[in-house]
């Protein structure tokens, strides 16, 4: 929607008008917000589109499309027309004094940042209203207050923003369990199926008998071993390595042969997009018959695969022959990371015969795939990343915190992915690629900027990765890897899903794709069609799904923020309960913002909270000490005044 607002800013020939936005451009036709001259359909002159900010106080800011745009055209209450917060719009400008700031009014809603908006009611002035659990805004529902006033205040409802009507009770604020239908109900994520979905999912069966395919690849006789976290259910890939061959077999979970274009199950994975997982349980992109049984590569089980068959060279490292094929595997065994860290230390206490089976070509893979990483460094770079992993009891209270660093298992796994995406992406000319565009030098030069307040000196330079080796040396030398590397992340642009191929920055790969998990990504389930296709040969069906590939790869990159988003305000909503009980209690932090609004980062026996700093004398990276001293619930923010500064 966004690239179909910006280039009816500048003009959309008619040739390139997609079916999934001829109905809007209909009625801005209609509206007359959009003409035709020539061959191009653009903006009216006193119409312009954009995305919509709302201040606290209602006013309306919009974010002009417009390639010239400098400054937000301000937009009255009274003329928002329904637009929220993050809403894309087309605005109608009104003529303004010489001088003054420009104003529009709300035409045309053209997509919702949010469908729904949850509140929780409260009393205002004797009357029931619902309070936005976002920001506290107050919104009027369109319900009796009779029936309002029967609910206990503090109830969770979800609202259609279209109508203001009262579409779902979720339950009681006070309730934790009430947080994940929050996260969900706010981006109008949905945990169950429906009936249909549900009933193709389940007539798949719970077995494979290769029999019935006689046309795949039958490898069945290969030890392969899936190697997951503690806690997954769902087996997307499967290994085993040839170590005579130096072939690498890299299995994924064949789902493109349950999941049928345009049916139940594929209609309600193209709006899901992707998997989300919470502390507690996954919301899974397919039903579980699918994702948990019959598509995920269990062991001792017969399954479908679609499997890249990659040689390597002995001597380069690097892919000398790379085959597709659609198969047949039996995974042997079903590891976790903690277990094969243990063998790759030397720990192989307890092994039993499959496991010294497996061994004799995992520890083998293990030394090579070493050696294609620093290959890959070489013209690359990596960074130090851990995550915050968050344990919650039955009730969904918060108990503790984790981090889990990557460890010689991950990276192994990791490389044998990177293998497989990088081949799959060999065979697209157009399709879906995951491509990351360099940062700006405008980026570039602001992180310069901030680390220089912490010691950490370099000079902007066009050779980027090297840059960036040179700002990891030094953080190095300060113990400060990790944040730093987490402040060049954000200094870069995100990867996303396109079209064409643009390459991927951040691993430094000349063309990159998502081949490697279709249960959990429908970026990968339509990559898989594509490939099928092209095996076939079947040009026509290709090019028909290719027609709208472009839209698919905005809607899925949309998607892949969003459902990283609902996780992070799970996890947020865990911290501010979690807070709300020690109000007034001191805890080590971490500044990572330093800029107007300080923020930092909970340091402590407990990480990761995100903590709203009310004092503005701190800096980048400074570890402090601070005191909470509010915790809003509703809207998840942690607020704490500094103590003590702990390093200067």
């Amino acid at each position: 929607m966004r690239n179909f607002l910006q280039t009816l800013c500048t003009g959309l020939l008619e040739e390139n008008i997609s079916p999934l936005f001829s109905s809007h451009l209909n009625e801005l036709i209609r509206l007359k917000a959009v003409i035709k001259v020539g061959q191009l359909y653009l903006f009216e002159d006193d119409y312009t589109a954009g995305k919509i900010d709302v201040a606290f106080s209602g006013t309306g800011f919009l974010e002009s499309f417009e390639p010239n745009n400098t400054k937000d055209i301000l937009i009255e209450a009274s003329n928002l027309n329904g637009a929220m917060r993050g809403d894309l719009v087309v605005a109608k400008k009104l003529h303004a004094k010489r001088g003054s700031r420009a104003k529009a009014v709300v035409i045309y809603i053209a997509q919702r940042a949010f469908a729904k908006s949850i509140v929780y009611t409260k009393m205002q002035k004797g009357k029931v209203v619902g309070a936005n659990v976002k920001n506290e805004s107050i919104l009027e529902i369109a319900a009796s207050q009779k029936s309002l006033k029967e609910l206990p205040l503090g109830t969770v409802l979800k609202i259609d923003n279209t109508t203001n009507t009262l579409e779902e009770v979720l339950g009681i604020l006070s309730d934790p369990s009430v947080d994940e239908k929050i996260s969900l109900a706010l981006f109008d994520k949905h945990e169950f199926f429906s009936k249909q979905a549900e009933a193709e999912a389940k007539s798949h069966g719970d077995s494979v008998d290769k029999s019935y395919y006689p046309d795949r690849v039958d490898l069945t006789n290969l030890p392969f071993c899936t190697i997951d976290p503690v806690d997954a259910k769902d087996f997307d890939d499967a290994i085993y390595f040839d170590v005579k061959g130096h072939i690498l077999y890299v299995a994924i979970a064949d789902v493109t042969e349950y999941v049928f274009d345009m049916g139940p199950i594929d209609k309600e994975a193209r709006e899901r997009g992707f998997s989300i997982y919470f502390p507690h349980k996954s919301i899974p992109m397919l039903p579980r018959a699918l994702s948990e049984n019959i598509c995920s590569l269990k062991p001792n089980e017969d399954r479908l695969a679609f499997t890249f068959k990659i040689t390597l060279d002995p001597l380069t490292y690097k892919p000398i022959k790379e085959e597709l094929l659609q198969s047949v595997i039996h995974s042997q065994k079903r590891y976790t990371y903690e277990q094969i860290d243990l063998f790759l230390q030397g720990d192989t206490h307890g092994a039993d015969n499959v496991d010294k089976t497996i061994l004799t070509y995992l520890l083998p893979l293990y030394a090579l795939m070493q050696k294609v990483r620093a290959l890959r460094l070489e013209h690359s770079f990596e960074f130090r990343s851990s995550e915050v992993r968050m344990h919650v009891n039955e009730e969904q209270n918060l108990l503790s915190t984790t981090i889990e660093h990557e460890t010689p298992s991950h990276g192994l796994i990791e490389d044998c992915m990177l293998l497989a995406n990088k081949a799959a992406a060999k065979r697209l000319n157009y399709g879906v690629f995951r491509t990351h565009e360099s940062p700006s030098f405008e980026r570039l030069e602001s992180l310069l900027n901030d680390l220089a307040l912490i010691g950490i000196h370099a000079k902007l330079s066009s050779d980027i990765p090297m840059l960036i080796q040179t700002l990891q040396k030094q953080a190095d030398q300060l113990h400060l890897r990790e944040e730093v590397d987490q402040l060049i992340i954000k200094s870069q642009k995100k990867a996303i899903y396109a079209p064409e191929n643009k390459g991927h920055f951040g691993l430094g790969f000349d063309s990159y794709t998502h081949f490697t998990s279709p249960i959990r990504r429908y970026s990968d389930l339509t990559l898989h069609r594509i490939l099928k296709l092209h095996l076939k040969n079947d040009d026509k069906k290709l090019q028909f799904l290719l027609k709208n590939i472009a839209t698919l790869c905005e809607k899925v990159s949309f998607l892949e923020r969003e459902s990283d988003k609902v996780a992070w305000d799970y996890m947020d909503r865990k911290f501010a309960r979690w807070a709300d009980l020690h109000v007034g209690e001191n805890f080590k932090a971490i500044v990572t913002d330093a800029e107007q609004n300080p923020i930092a980062k909970l340091d402590d026996e407990l990480k990761g909270a995100r903590i709203f700093l009310l004092d503005n004398d701190v800096s980048l990276l400074q570890k402090i000490e601070i005191k909470i001293v509010e915790s809003n619930i509703a809207t998840t923010k942690i607020y704490a005044r500094v103590v003590k500064v702990l390093n200067v």
